[in-house]
């Protein structure tokens, strides 16, 4: 078949998918924003993006639309002309639905079976809005602009002749009369490549050598913001430092925000740093930023315990990552989390808001890391046995892709 993946990221979630389809014979190509500097193997193709974003005072709550419609038109215009000059006309599209690059598409291709990855679907309460009172506003427009927000979500599941999830939580929050068309089958994981190793070391910034076996904490995030409770794990550290003076913390995550609004000033970081001047040892705490993926491979290998949490949202990567490499993970008890973990089984579980509660949590784990064996095992057999990249998911998306089911 001639399959066009549509990703503004890509490869994004089709990582893996897209050259294991051309591995099998397929005609693969892709479509991304001009901008993206990801590196693939798969034949890609640009279309140009906007200077400018929106002006929120001209659409109102239409900006989000208005954004996404834009971008749909600029996808649409470079499909005519893989179309009308290069002469491609695919089997099958598959586009991520979340920055609307697929609501044209059938336009230009109409027989083109279209499947869309359903990532998550916003709602004005039971989700991430209005889910950590500290940065909710009170403002019933705010119930307005995540409803307008839907729009384009909408409009793409409703073209699709099928979707696909990562997980069963993030397809539920998709409305009931669009569930049905979607299929759950997450990206996989790499368990071949992600293992333990007993060997592991990282040298951080200031010389230090960290190993397997030393009393390290890591906590990861795409950005340290509140949707993955930076805030609540940097409260728990000074608790955590003071039970455990020799224990070092590793945080990794840049300084930008991805999900939710930013600050009224600097950075999350650095606002929460101020809120806890003086309580952390910071030559204990180590902001790495962004790392490579094999400095993050390493750290999370010599990590004793290793903090995730998130609000009820997308569930991150690096968690099934970091299971897979058999951590020992102390999670929030929110909706996407517990899809995975079971707390005291392959992994622990605490309420997302209970700072307390994390600092027993998390200086247990580092005190008694024999306590906690079972809890390593247990989560990289889980991992192994239902993420798989080789041998459980790839052969599902594929299947997906050839088959549309």
């Amino acid at each position: 078949m001639r399959i066009l993946f549509v990703h503004q990221n890509f490869p994004g979630q089709f990582k893996h998918l897209a050259p294991a389809l051309a591995a099998r014979g397929h005609t693969v190509v892709a479509l991304t924003a001009e901008k993206n500097q990801q590196s693939t193997v798969t034949r890609t193709f640009r279309y140009p993006m906007p200077d400018s974003a929106p002006d929120p005072r001209a659409s109102r709550l239409a900006t989000t639309y208005t954004a996404m419609t834009d971008r749909a038109h600029r996808v649409a215009r470079a499909a005519l002309q893989l179309r009308d000059k290069i002469g491609f006309t695919p089997d099958v599209v598959f586009g991520h639905s979340g920055w609307g690059e697929t609501l044209f598409l059938r336009e230009i291709w109409p027989d083109a079976r279209l499947l869309v990855y359903a990532e998550f679907y916003y709602a004005t309460s039971g989700l991430d809005v209005g889910f950590d009172p500290e940065f909710t506003r009170s403002d019933p427009a705010t119930g307005f602009s995540v409803t307008a927000r839907q729009a384009h979500l909408a409009l793409s599941m409703v073209q699709a002749d099928a979707a696909l999830s990562p997980t069963e939580w993030q397809a539920d929050t998709f409305p009931a009369c669009l569930r049905d068309k979607i299929t759950i089958t997450h990206d996989g994981i790499d368990t071949d490549k992600l293992v333990p190793d007993a060997q592991a070391q990282f040298t951080l910034p200031n010389g230090r050598v960290l190993r397997v076996g030393d009393e390290v904490l890591t906590y990861v995030a795409r950005n340290l913001e509140p949707y993955r409770g930076t805030h609540i794990f940097l409260r728990a550290l000074p608790d955590i430092l003071a039970a455990r003076p020799q224990a070092q913390v590793v945080i990794l995550g840049g300084d930008g925000v991805s999900y939710g609004a930013a600050p009224a000033s600097g950075t999350w970081r650095e606002t929460f740093l101020r809120e806890l001047e003086g309580r952390i040892d910071l030559s204990r705490v180590h902001f790495l930023g962004r790392v490579s993926y094999a400095d993050f491979q390493r750290i999370i290998q010599i990590s004793r315990a290793h903090a995730y949490l998130t609000i009820p949202f997308v569930l991150s990567w690096s968690m099934l990552e970091a299971m897979a490499m058999g951590a020992c993970v102390i999670a929030s008890r929110t909706g996407p989390v517990e899809e995975v973990i079971t707390d005291g089984v392959n992994g622990r579980l605490v309420d997302f808001f209970d700072i307390e509660g994390w600092s027993e949590a998390l200086t247990h784990a580092l005190a008694k890391p024999e306590d906690h064996m079972a809890l390593r095992h247990a989560a990289r057999s889980g991992i192994v046995e239902n993420y798989d990249l080789s041998r459980v998911c790839l052969p599902r998306l594929i299947r997906f892709v050839e088959s549309g089911a």
